[in-house]
């Protein structure tokens, strides 16, 4: 066991009424702190004690995944027969707020 680093008396009551009160060293040594061994905890059995019917296995994140869905699909589509084609007339991007025009 180490034995905690100090000063000398005469240094120490010098310290202790230059600050006000009675220093507390904060470094820790072996024979000021607590031994580390506990008993383990006797927790209660949950609702996941066991592993089957485990309620996580419902709320896993790997289990609710899916191949992506197709949302939209930018290859032209095939007009049927009998149809004619219109090309979508393309529409200016919306802007917010007021602009000012800087072209003069």
């Amino acid at each position: 066991m180490a034995a905690p680093r100090n000063i000398t008396p005469l240094l120490a009551k010098l310290r202790d009424a230059l600050i006000g009160r009675k220093y507390k060293n904060h470094l820790r040594f072996e024979g000021t702190i607590v031994a580390r061994t506990q008993d383990p905890p006797n927790l209660p059995e949950g609702v996941s004690h066991k592993l089957s019917d485990n309620y996580y296995l419902t709320r896993d994140g790997r289990r609710e995944v899916a191949p992506p869905e197709v949302i939209y699909t930018a290859s032209r589509q095939l007009l049927e027969s009998g149809e004619e084609g219109k090309v979508p007339a393309l529409s200016k991007p919306v802007t917010p707020g007021h602009t000012h025009n800087w072209d003069i």
